[in-house]
């Protein structure tokens, strides 16, 4: 068994003013700004016990925060409990699991289980925290052949409203586990949980990029569809499209171009990946970049290339049932380059694993596509990109069957569509039982 954790600081309570309040509350989305009347430093379950305490004596607002990647939007007042210090990663190799503390980030989860021949089903990003990304579900970059990350959950230690802190397992509460998994940071603040880690050591996948200028992005996007219906399970991937801003921290082959881009993932061989992507290689041409290789599982990031420096940015995101290709090519067209801002759009393809049931509070999982637009925000209005995800999102309405939590970065006053109506009401009784006063409403909520 392997443990491996930084040295934290002393818990310790900041006020506005003092010392490292300032710090204790940036996050990676620089979008939004939280000014707690206090922030507890958490290092271990007792921290987090006492702010959970403090908050309910005076019925103040709670937040959780680890790495802000996914706030929800501005916050005055209230309790913070910053977790990033419990970022323990315990695996146990001969179980294939992990148990990770509430601060954990996934690229620190990733090589501590490659020493063991293991992967954990992570995004795309390795800076996300594990316990935000898991409880608003986890769609990871493997995900259409081993489903959500929520479902490969054993067990979620949690200080719930009355400043409980109970360990949850399947046996233990069954009803309390499905509401944490999928139902976000709605009923109480997760100090860790242990879950599945999968026997993968290697990958087949990178992108391929096309420029979007020469050629018809909406061509790519129907190519993509055709050839997402030919693949097994064991083949995930999705499709993404943006013009990179002229910066000139950017390679200069990349400023200012409008880059349409197929990424893969595949656990198979080398051999099998170039084998399922031909037919998509002959439909779209040279790609101006293609970096579809064998790799080790530890270079997946290098996949998606997600920004690893923090930013500003609103996004949100729809299930469909299935994928109009004409109606998408008009959602690309409203974000491309004739956009008033930029946008990044990408089109995840769902299915496989993804749609089988799991007793959690996952929802969606008849969807074929996800569909992203994720807007950065530097000098631009938040209301303007709400407004023009409104507009994308219309024109892929009829097929819309919902929104996904994890990709909600900035609606926190919109609740609509992240849940069925039945699950919905599911976890309404489960917030009624287990935090009547709505402590923790620092997110979506759904009392």
């Amino acid at each position: 068994m392997t443990t491996t954790h930084s040295t934290p600081d002393s818990g310790r309570t900041l006020r506005p003013g003092d010392p490292g309040y300032d710090e204790e509350t940036a996050g990676f989305q620089t979008g939004f700004v939280q000014r707690p009347d206090v922030i507890y430093a958490a290092t271990g379950p007792d921290d987090v016990r006492a702010a959970v305490r403090h908050a309910a004596a005076r019925g103040l607002p709670v937040g959780v925060q680890a790495t802000g990647h996914g706030l929800p939007g501005d916050a005055d007042g209230g309790v913070l409990i910053s977790t990033r210090r419990m970022d323990e990663v315990t695996v146990d190799p001969a179980a294939r699991t992990v148990r990770v503390g509430a601060g954990a980030r996934w690229g620190a989860v990733a090589e501590a289980a490659a020493a063991h021949g293991l992967a954990p089903l992570n995004g795309s990003a390795p800076s996300v925290g594990v316990v935000g990304y898991v409880l608003g579900g986890g769609l990871g970059i493997l995900g259409r052949e081993f489903g959500y990350t929520a479902d490969h959950v054993r067990s979620v230690d949690v200080v719930t409203a009355d400043g409980t802190a109970r360990h949850v397992t399947a046996d233990s509460d069954p009803e309390l586990l499905w509401g944490l998994l999928g139902g976000g940071a709605q009923l109480g603040a997760v100090t860790a949980l242990e879950m599945d880690l999968v026997p993968v050591t290697r990958l087949y996948g990178g992108f391929l990029a096309h420029d979007g200028r020469a050629t018809d992005p909406a061509s790519v996007l129907h190519a993509y569809a055709d050839w997402t219906a030919t693949v097994p399970g064991t083949l995930t991937s999705s499709l993404a499209a943006l013009v990179y801003p002229d910066l000139p921290q950017l390679p200069p082959h990349l400023r200012g171009q409008y880059v349409v881009s197929v990424r893969i993932a595949f656990t198979g061989s080398a051999e099998e990946g170039e084998r399922l992507v031909a037919p998509l290689r002959a439909a779209l041409g040279p790609a101006v970049t293609d970096t579809l290789r064998a790799m080790p599982y530890g270079e997946s990031p290098t996949i998606h290339n997600d920004p690893a420096f923090p930013h500003a940015y609103y996004g949100d995101s729809v299930f469909l049932s299935e994928l109009d290709v004409t109606a998408a090519a008009e959602l690309l067209a409203l974000c491309g380059p004739a956009a008033d801002s930029m946008h990044v759009v990408q089109l995840n393809h769902l299915g496989g694993a993804l749609a089988r049931p799991a007793p959690n509070a996952v929802p969606h999982r008849d969807a074929g596509w996800l569909v992203r637009i994720l807007s950065p925000l530097d000098g631009s209005s938040k209301d303007a990109a709400r407004a023009h995800h409104t507009r994308a999102f219309g024109t892929v309405a009829p097929h819309t069957l919902g929104r996904s939590l994890n990709f909600a970065f900035g609606g926190g006053d919109r609740a609509d569509g992240l849940y069925d109506a039945g699950t919905r009401k599911r976890l309404a009784d489960l917030k009624a039982a287990y935090d009547p006063a709505n402590l923790f409403r620092r997110n979506y909520d759904l009392s």
